[in-house]
């Protein structure tokens, strides 16, 4: 037998010991990445920290067959720097600490620097950053922990998006285990809503791919009881109580915890514990079974607690090393800490008990009228159709065991009907209001119009088209080919992703994710500018004057409406006059911001702020224009378009170049700009091969105008084809 060869342990004796080997780093670093990503849960996590640790103010999630084919990660965080990328999904690569002793002090979720590194080993990574002042945003991807290509230049919304794709493809056994895609999501969801809770200056949203309306969607807020309520729901919210516990003025530690926990008249079938520990989400074993402890002599068996705890320690009182997914974390004098909490709790919990509140049914008249002998004999009582019906609680409960009163039928006596109906009707009023969202305007007549208009105007043939269509690739600046069987088509984009904008802003009615702007846009320059642009109007003094007039009138007309626009449309106006946020209208998509100006005036001039119908068309539409993917300001530079890019100012000024000037040296060509056209070109053709037409396959619903105002152009007929090369 070969040395090298295993021996089986308690084998037959004189073999010799296996030989050890050292494995290769491939195979270790697949190993820890299984240990560091379990799930995709685990990912997801992973990746939200990494945004909050980046001081993003807006987390967006989404995923795909419970993250096993998507997960994507969006930020407004400061980004990561050009010159990181390389590293930047290296195992122990990190900004977070430098030496061992940092731990000690350590406030940031991740530290370890192994999230990223691990997700590359187990699926396909992409990456796109930018940081503040930079022109462009870089995109590069990344397998076993380094990248696969140079990081290209794209256009970015400020901070990061991280798309992991395929995860576990390599590992057979885990991917089995987690095939049921309905497993995963429900977790990933409660981890943004846990995330949601606690980070209440943090707008989060967490969706399915392909889904309009998020599961999780929450906005910054001032209170927590607000975040509790937006994520868990008011009636939650009604039954909560704050609790604080410190021990500040004790000589040996300084502990803090506030936070909410349930009265005794909550009732949930699951416990619910939001644990943080130095704004670190993690699990505590001990102190969950504490905390149940104290609530089972107050709620009845089925019945479980909603807590919500923040507890703050110095961060050296704190280990945050001894799990590899940071879910669990040790804490000096422990045991101490969870005894005043469970002391606190129980303290708490003895003080509202004075009060309870019992769910109560309406009582079956019918049933109140049967004999008393019918009653006694047996539970259930014969109706004189021979049918039986079930006893019914009473609408009052005995609860003093002083009052000597006898059966619950002296309960019944002395209440009027009329009243215990209007209490009924202000009780559902009240669950209604409770459980409204303000927020939520799809309800609204004069949207869902419009919505019937967009059916009602379908064109079958061309639905099937787009839903059923192979991409081919840019024809043009305006054209792109598709194929649909048989036959290729020129598909004019900027009127197909006109009207998809047009529909999704429709469809995400009152339920946008934003996009933050690094900086506030004055509605009165961004007007001007507009107007500038406007070949209508000279360039003369009076008309100076009048321009200035118009777009102080434009601006009253926008913040006059900015509570509007901002509710239905996620556009938030500022007092001030300035643009802060525009809407997400499609996920990984950010409109040409060259031509925010003409949306403003667009969105002052056009809209109908009179009618709601009307109102509500025309702003879709001038959100459908100005997200349109239009062609770039910059011309395109292929071809003899690189003739625009000579460094004379009358070639580029005019468009139109001497003959001598076509064949000089690259010398006389701006770079810069050249290199801005290209990528602005590029990021076009790749939005419209990967952003607009899949979301035109999920959500357009085309109209049947396109049929005949030359949207859609039928180019070639594989059978036509046959027939002239017959012929030839």
């Amino acid at each position: 037998m070969d040395v090298d060869d295993p021996v089986p342990r308690g084998g037959a004796g004189g073999g010799e010991p296996p030989r050890i080997r050292r494995l290769e780093e491939s195979v270790v670093n697949r190993i820890a990445a299984g240990e560091v990503i379990q799930r995709p849960s685990s990912a997801v996590k992973e990746l939200v920290e990494n945004s909050i640790d980046a001081g993003a103010s807006t987390v967006s999630v989404t995923v795909k067959d419970g993250g096993l084919k998507l997960i994507q990660v969006s930020d407004d965080g400061h980004g990561i720097r050009f010159e990181d990328l390389p590293i930047l999904c290296e195992r122990h690569t990190t900004s977070k600490l430098s030496a061992y002793e940092d731990l000690q002090t350590i406030t940031s979720m991740g530290f370890r620097g192994e999230a990223l590194a691990s997700m590359t080993y187990v699926g396909h990574v992409t990456v796109t950053t930018i940081t503040e002042g930079q022109l462009h945003g870089y995109r590069v991807s990344y397998k076993d922990g380094v990248m696969e290509s140079d990081p290209k230049p794209c256009a970015a919304v400020k901070g990061t998006q991280v798309m992991v794709e395929n995860l576990f493809f390599n590992m057979v056994a885990r991917r089995k285990t987690l095939q049921n895609s309905n497993d995963d999501y429900p977790k990933i969801v409660d981890f943004i809503s846990r995330f949601a809770v606690h980070h209440i200056n943090v707008n989060f949203s967490c969706r399915k791919h392909g889904v309009n309306r998020a599961d999780v969607h929450s906005a910054s807020t001032t209170s927590r009881l607000d975040a509790i309520r937006n994520v868990y729901g008011a009636s939650v919210v009604r039954d909560l109580m704050e609790i604080e516990v410190s021990d500040e003025n004790a000589v040996d530690e300084i502990f803090r915890m506030d936070g909410f926990i349930s009265n005794a008249n909550y009732v949930a079938k699951k416990i619910t514990m939001i644990l943080f520990i130095n704004d670190r989400l993690v699990d505590c074993t001990s102190l969950k079974r504490a905390i149940e402890f104290v609530y089972s002599a107050i709620l009845p068996q089925a019945s479980k607690p909603f807590i919500y705890m923040s507890i703050n320690l110095p961060p050296e009182h704190v280990d945050v090393n001894i799990h590899p997914t940071k879910k669990e974390v040790s804490l000096l004098n422990q045991e101490r800490i969870i005894e005043m909490i469970k002391d606190a709790i129980e303290e708490k919990l003895m003080n509202c008990n004075t009060t309870r509140i019992f769910q109560t049914q309406a009582v079956d008249s019918s049933a109140l009228t049967q004999p008393n002998t019918q009653k006694e004999k047996g539970t259930e009582v014969s109706t004189p159709t021979g049918a039986k019906s079930q006893k019914v609680p009473s609408q009052m409960v005995r609860t003093d065991p002083r009052d000597p009163s006898g059966r619950l039928h002296t309960y019944w006596h002395g209440q009027s009907s009329n009243l215990e109906k209007k209490s009924d009707l202000v009780s559902v009023r009240n669950v209604v209001r409770s459980r409204r969202n303000q927020k939520d305007a799809g309800d609204l007549s004069s949207r869902h119009e419009l919505l019937t208009e967009i059916d009602s105007n379908l064109h079958p043939g061309l639905l099937d088209i787009v839903k059923n269509c192979t991409y081919v690739g840019v024809a043009d600046e305006v054209f792109a080919l598709i194929q649909h069987n048989t036959r290729l088509y020129l598909v004019n984009v900027v009127n197909v992703s006109k009207e998809l904008m047009y529909q999704q802003s429709l469809c995400r009615f009152g339920n946008f994710n934003a996009i933050q702007l690094s900086e506030p846009a004055p509605l009165r320059e961004l007007l001007m500018m507009a107007l500038k642009d406007d070949e209508s109007m000279t360039m003369t003094d009076e008309n100076d004057k009048e321009k200035l007039e118009i777009a102080e009138v434009n601006t009253e007309i926008l913040k006059e409406n900015s509570e509007m626009i901002n509710e239905y449309f996620s556009i938030h106006i500022d007092q001030s006059g300035n643009l802060t946020r525009l809407p997400v209208v499609l996920d990984q998509y950010t409109p040409d911001m060259d031509r925010l100006p003409e949306f403003v005036l667009t969105l002052a001039n056009d809209v109908t702020w009179d009618v709601e119908r009307d109102c509500f068309r025309t702003a879709a539409a001038a959100i459908g224009n100005f997200y349109a993917l239009h062609p770039p300001i910059l011309p395109n530079p292929s071809g003899n378009g690189i003739q625009l890019y000579k460094k004379s100012k009358d070639c580029m000024a005019s468009g139109e170049c001497d003959d001598d000037l076509t064949n000089t040296d690259e010398d006389e060509i701006d770079q810069e700009l050249l290199a801005e056209a290209e990528a602005a070109w590029a990021q076009r053709e790749w939005t419209i091969q990967h952003v607009l037409f899949p979301s035109m396959r999920l959500f357009l619903k085309p109209p049947k105008s396109m049929a005949t105002d030359g949207t859609f152009v039928q180019v070639a007929s594989l059978e036509k084809l046959y027939r002239i090369f017959e012929r030839c």
